[in-house]
């Protein structure tokens, strides 16, 4: 379980991460000038990029940004201290926003637009940290195979009739964990268990190391249902509107559909912190949660925002309104448990 936690975390050497700050320092950023903002983001360059632009392109700002694992650039802004020049941490899963704070990285943030745009469990309670897109871990199925009405919850699949229909990803993988870890917060330990044995005796095949390989392993027949972020199911529909595998989503008559994050919060040594909370304050803008629906198939966080087509087509959904803190206060413990039940 040790070696499981820690491959989850990523570790890495503080010989490696200080090689790597100098890095940053020397090549990290696109230009030689000095910066008006710097952002270290766990969103791949391709996601992080437009939203840069788009904001450089409205204010005149030089925006810097660094890209890399979520706890490599925890671990980084930790050893650089107060010499970090990150004014802003952007990562995905709540968890990671949890561990954050926990570590004190990051500073309390007070704005009105946020507080007021964003609903209160998509931001922390002591202001460190912010959602600017949902992202929804939903029930996924083979049309072919599978009539809708059989399905109603995650904890429904457990039970036998799911018996070698079920395809998941691997427990190794952050969204799997702060699933996990959030049924633990809401539903305790010993029902979460039952719930977990019951998915790994329903396997159609070992898991897989994406969710994308799961939902193409439905579509190909090896199992009939799975568990996956939706964006991965609307990039596989961009390509083909004819792919067999679409939505089901769970849990709408108790608690709701499963929700994570990308978010983001002002590093505790900013050496830009209004420019920083301007910059969080765009994030929340329609141009850039027009961006974040656009480009990535996320859900939007505030505002009348357009949905991609493949998402919308899949309507509207109740989701799961507890606390995303679940996701890092049970994180260890859903690691744990997974890992003594032997899903791998």
């Amino acid at each position: 379980m040790k070696e499981k936690y820690m491959q989850a975390l990523l570790p890495i050497s503080k010989w490696s991460l200080l090689l790597l700050s100098i890095f940053t320092v020397l090549s990290g950023c696109s230009n030689s000038s000095s910066p008006d903002l710097v952002i270290y983001s766990a969103r791949k360059e391709h996601l992080i990029k437009p939203l840069v632009e788009a904001y450089q392109k409205e204010t005149g700002l030089t925006v810097h940004y660094f890209t890399d694992k979520a706890p490599v650039l925890l671990e980084k802004i930790k050893i650089e201290g107060k010499s970090c020049p990150a004014d802003i941490y952007f990562t995905v899963d709540a968890g990671n926003l949890w561990h954050a704070k926990k570590q004190g990285v990051l500073r309390p943030t007070l704005s009105r637009t946020l507080s007021k745009r964003l609903p209160k469990h998509l931001q922390d309670e002591d202001n460190y940290w912010f959602a600017f897109s949902v992202r929804a871990r939903t029930i996924v199925y083979n049309k072919h195979k599978v009539n809708p009405s059989e399905l109603s919850t995650y904890e429904d699949l457990a039970t036998k009739k799911w018996k070698g229909r079920l395809v998941l990803r691997t427990s190794k993988k952050v969204y799997n964990q702060s699933l996990v870890a959030m049924m633990i917060g809401e539903n305790g330990t010993i029902k979460t268990k039952g719930v977990i044995k019951g998915w790994i005796n329903n396997l159609a095949a070992p898991v897989y190391t994406s969710d994308t390989k799961a939902i193409q392993a439905i579509a190909n027949g090896v199992g009939d249902v799975g568990i996956v972020n939706t964006y991965y199911l609307a990039r596989l529909l961009k390509k083909d509107p004819s792919f067999p595998v679409t939505v089901f989503w769970p849990n709408q008559l108790t608690n709701g559909t499963h929700i994570n994050i990308s978010g983001a919060g002002v590093t505790r040594y900013s050496a830009h912190p209004k420019q920083a909370v301007k910059f969080l304050e765009w994030l929340v803008s329609k141009e850039a949660q027009t961006i974040f629906t656009q480009l990535n198939d996320e859900y939007p966080v505030a505002g009348d925002v357009k949905l991609s087509k493949e998402v919308a087509a899949w309507g509207k959904f109740k989701s799961n309104s507890a606390s995303l803190e679940n996701a890092g206060q049970f994180q260890r413990q859903s690691i744990r448990l997974m890992d003594k039940l032997g899903y791998k």
